[in-house]
């Protein structure tokens, strides 16, 4: 799993410190002191005397990033090595620290601590420069010689001779620790549930954060006043295919049929206390890590589960554009990780540059649909399970799921087939419409923002949100509700990396922090590697 999830996962199942139950869609039910009101929920631009007007304090910081997962981390990190300054930096988030919704998804979707992610070993959010890489880190913190070599000669010889190398998610998560510490970035975290942003008539943003405390003597929300505002809000939410929406609503049932990206262990305890069949549907990187998982638990536990594996579009061998093909066979697609390399400084790169419209949607298409890595143990695994019979593929769309007795599921086919099943786990990821994400709806309606040609925001190569500008003030994206744009790859950690770059360049350029020039960045390196608290 490459993709960091990234930032705040805002879907079924996330991780939260609390919700937000007194404002709808339709605009608060109740209005009190320090809460929005009508006049400001429809107000496009806001002045202080409105927000005075409502009660709602306001405070100060040049930029804020909203989001606070790895989005916001990596742009904090990057602008604290350039020298911004903690009290110019302001992180609004629910979340506890930076990683907690990435941890989340990759444990619940069989990425265990110790499992290795789908990422390059020199995409270390936690520095900027990537090295040391994750393998040599690795290598240096092994305490056989074994474990020295394994790393350097896997990262030296890939592809050629050896697979490619990945960094295990417990080695991500305490490196992302160590700079959190030094860059100190709990000092700039405050914490709450951001609502809108709107645009201030004098120029600069008005950020509304409810905050956690607001049932206390202590205000319902606050207003940000920034001159910049960075949105990092990852993933709407699940996506639910409508067959599988239509089931769980019809049967008030979500623990038979599930998404791989929301809690499901009951489904493998369920399978140890009695024999059963599970229906996995998707071909990408989550559905290899549920097939792993339910290969494990039948060989350790001596089960007698049974998987049915249902492919939208089955890949017999290589495909794609003559220059762009990948390998592929017995239904995936495979690829090292989540895009061609070549999309994050290549010449893919360049290419994305250079479209628009119609023309970057079809560039996208080119890169190819969902694909997976190519390992060999696991590989084993599904020729084993093959042969012995009790793994099998059925090619097509579930047309619908429907609830049969002894608690068995009936998905159909469109072709006319059918699969009885006891569990069915979907893999078809977190990419909902953008409009279902509170913020991100907000800012298409009253901000000036508009969706490119995938659907998602409109942002400008520096990744500033296209029609928000306001005054001196400027307002970014990065990571998934960017995807489309002119960097492919944007919710991977190096995406994010190189979002977080353009950002700072282009706010260098604005003046408000020096450009990382060779000087300071050899400068800063020192002071990474011998973690020196900034």
């Amino acid at each position: 799993m490459g993709r960091p999830g990234g930032q705040t996962f805002t879907g079924a199942g996330r991780p939260s410190h609390y919700r937000d139950h007194t404002m709808t869609d339709a605009g608060p039910s109740v209005v009190r002191a320090g809460d929005l009101t009508p006049e400001l929920v429809d107000t496009d631009i806001w002045s202080e005397q409105l927000l005075f007007d409502a009660g709602i304090p306001i405070l100060e910081a040049p930029l804020i990033s909203v989001g606070g997962g790895i989005g916001s981390f990596v742009l904090v990190d990057h602008l604290r090595i350039c020298g911004v300054r903690t009290e110019s930096l302001r992180v609004l988030t629910p979340l506890s620290t930076p990683w907690e919704s990435f941890a989340y998804l990759t444990r619940v979707s069989q990425v265990p601590i110790g499992a290795r992610l789908r990422s390059d070993s020199s995409a270390c959010p936690d520095n900027i420069w990537g090295f040391p890489s994750y393998a040599l880190r690795e290598a240096v913190g092994a305490d056989t010689v074994r474990g020295f070599l394994a790393p350097l000669w896997q990262v030296l010889t890939e592809p050629l001779l050896a697979e490619h190398y990945t960094p295990r998610v417990g080695q991500v998560l305490d490196w992302m620790a160590r700079e959190s510490r030094r860059i100190r970035y709990p000092e700039m975290v405050a914490t709450g549930q951001v609502r809108m942003v709107r645009r201030r008539a004098a120029g600069g943003y008005f950020t509304i954060l409810t905050t956690p405390e607001w049932n206390t003597a202590a205000a319902r929300r606050i207003a940000f006043r920034s001159t910049y505002v960075h949105l990092a809000v990852g993933y709407a939410g699940l996506k639910f295919l409508p067959d599988i929406a239509t089931y769980r609503e019809s049967t008030r049932n979500s623990s038979r049929v599930v998404n791989a990206y929301e809690p499901h262990e009951h489904v493998y305890d369920q399978l140890r206390s009695r024999p059963g069949t599970v229906l996995v549907r998707g071909s990408g990187i989550v559905a290899s890590r549920i097939l792993h998982r339910l290969i494990d638990e039948r060989n350790t536990h001596g089960l007698q589960t049974r998987v049915v594996h249902i492919f939208g579009s089955y890949v017999s061998g290589p495909h794609g554009p003559r220059f762009m093909r990948r390998g592929g066979g017995d239904g995936f697609a495979y690829q090292a990780f989540d895009d061609p390399k070549a999309v994050w400084g290549g010449q893919l790169r360049d290419r994305a540059r250079r479209t628009e419209g119609a023309e970057r949607a079809a560039f996208y298409d080119s890169l190819g649909a969902t694909s997976t890595p190519y390992r060999r143990n696991w590989q084993i695994q599904l020729a084993t399970a093959r042969a012995e019979g009790w793994y099998s593929t059925v090619i097509g769309e579930v047309d619908a799921l429907e609830a049969g007795s002894d608690d068995l599921i009936t998905a159909r086919i469109q072709s006319g087939d059918s699969v009885l099943a006891s569990f069915v786990i979907d893999c078809a990821g977190l990419e909902s419409d953008i409009g279902e994400q509170r913020i991100l709806a907000d800012l298409l309606q009253h901000t000036g923002a508009g969706r490119n040609p995938l659907g998602r925001l409109d942002v400008e190569p520096s990744f500033e949100v296209r029609g928000t500008r306001s005054g001196r003030g400027r307002l970014y994206a990065s990571g998934a509700a960017t995807h489309g744009s002119y960097l492919p790859g944007v919710d991977t950690f190096l995406g994010l990396q190189i979002a977080a770059q353009e950002i700072a360049d282009d706010l260098a350029a604005e003046g408000f922090c020096p450009r990382l020039n060779l000087f300071r960045s050899a400068r800063e390196w020192f002071r990474w590697a011998t973690n020196r608290v900034l």
